[in-house]
């Protein structure tokens, strides 16, 4: 009787489960049919995946709801606009960024002979602010044809437990599925810093997670995918993200040579008169970066369009504004300051090359030239003060 009653107990408790499993399924399948937004939906996701693939010039092809979300911060090459020859200076950084980035991209071919060859695995772009790392980054990605994935960190956010690795592992996944690729992380200390205790629980996953699919990625030598980062303060790196960059690249302030060929690069293609010196104007921007003067030629570029709105307003009519002159640089720059960088942040740190983060030569000799430098700017704006009272009657 005992044995019995426990039998039929069992029968009744497995139907029971059984009717709930099938009640469930038929109600889940009854409610997608049923469901208004459904074609709706699919189609605005098949639309979605069909305008990624063409922004990229790629085939459409198999992602998750993931990979879409890393999708949008996908950049095709076609699409930069900055190449090598679009950065004045740097050459042997150039060179050396050609032969070791993006020759494994375009010529895998060459590489896959021995361990020794082999794409890489990551490289570091450091130095002060302005001098063109995130140039250089797009430089490369224009000239190796890869796909540029831009990685922002509040994308890779989510208030989901669990999410935050899943988009990091499709950071990854995507590339794979995409490449050639370069997945490009500007200020990459503010995300793969040093780990502390009192970091988040999720940051620090995010870090692992990202550690991890970084090495696990690699172990297939054809995959034509790397990292590129970019930071202005190397030494708050941690010490497993720079394992993994063996590469690294010191983008530091230009000198006088590179300082004109990149006031040659910036005013190429402007309105310029023929008889400017860029060797003295190079030599009176002591410290500036390729930033500082670019926004020094902005500056500079206003001059013509307050003389042409002056004379508009004594009653002269000019069709254009007059060529950029040399004049204008000078008082331009006679107003100007270069950016400020404190020494503290860039010292007693060195990756490859003992190089200083500051202007070359010593002491005694910056000294000087900056006594010049500053005499100049006295002189050429007192000659600009002076200029209006010269030109009346």
């Amino acid at each position: 009787m005992g044995g019995s009653s426990e039998t039929k107990f069992l029968q009744d408790l497995l139907l029971y489960a059984a009717s709930a499993a099938l009640s469930c399924l038929v109600l889940f399948v009854g409610l997608r049919h049923l469901d208004p937004n459904r074609d709706e939906a699919s189609k605005k996701l098949l639309e979605h995946k069909k305008e990624i693939a063409k922004r990229l010039g790629r085939p459409l092809i198999q992602t998750n709801s993931y990979e879409d979300v890393v999708a949008c911060d996908v950049i095709n090459p076609d699409h930069i606009d900055v190449e090598f020859n679009s950065i004045g200076g740097l050459e042997t950084i150039k060179q050396a960024l050609f032969e070791l980035v993006i020759l494994p991209l375009k010529r895998p071919d060459l590489f896959l002979h021995g361990k020794l060859l082999g794409p890489q695995k990551g490289v570091l772009l450091y130095g002060p602010p302005g001098t063109g790392k995130t140039m250089l980054a797009k430089a490369i990605a224009k000239e190796s044809g890869a796909v540029f994935i831009n990685v922002r960190i509040s994308n890779l956010m989510s208030k989901w437990f669990g999410d935050a690795q899943k988009l990091v592992a499709a950071v990854f996944s995507l590339a794979y599925k995409l490449q050639p690729a370069i997945i490009f992380i500007d200020e990459v200390d503010s995300f793969l810093g040093q780990r502390r205790t009192t970091d988040h629980e999720a940051l620090l996953n995010m870090k692992t997670e990202f550690m991890a699919l970084w090495d696990g990625f690699t172990t297939d030598k054809n995959a034509r995918v790397m990292v590129l980062a970019a930071t202005n303060r190397p030494s708050e790196l941690d010490e497993a993200i720079l394992r993994r960059l063996p590469q690294a690249f010191e983008i530091g302030i230009p000198d006088q040579r590179e300082r004109t060929e990149i006031l040659k690069v910036i005013l190429k293609g402007e309105r310029v008169e023929d008889n400017i010196d860029f060797g003295h104007i190079a030599g009176l921007c002591e410290g500036y970066t390729g930033s500082d003067l670019f926004d020094l030629c902005k500056k500079a570029a206003y001059f013509p369009i307050r003389e042409l709105l002056d004379e508009e307003k004594k009653g002269k009519r000019s069709p254009a504004p007059a060529p950029l002159s040399q004049l204008d640089l000078e008082k331009a720059l006679a107003t100007s300051q270069k950016t400020k960088i404190a020494a503290s942040e860039y010292g007693g740190f060195s990756l490859q090359t003992p190089s200083r983060w500051s202007v070359p030569g010593d002491s005694g000799d910056s000294q000087i030239q900056a006594a010049i430098n500053e005499f100049s700017k006295l002189v050429v704006s007192h000659m600009i003060n002076l200029q209006p009272e010269s030109q009346d009657p």
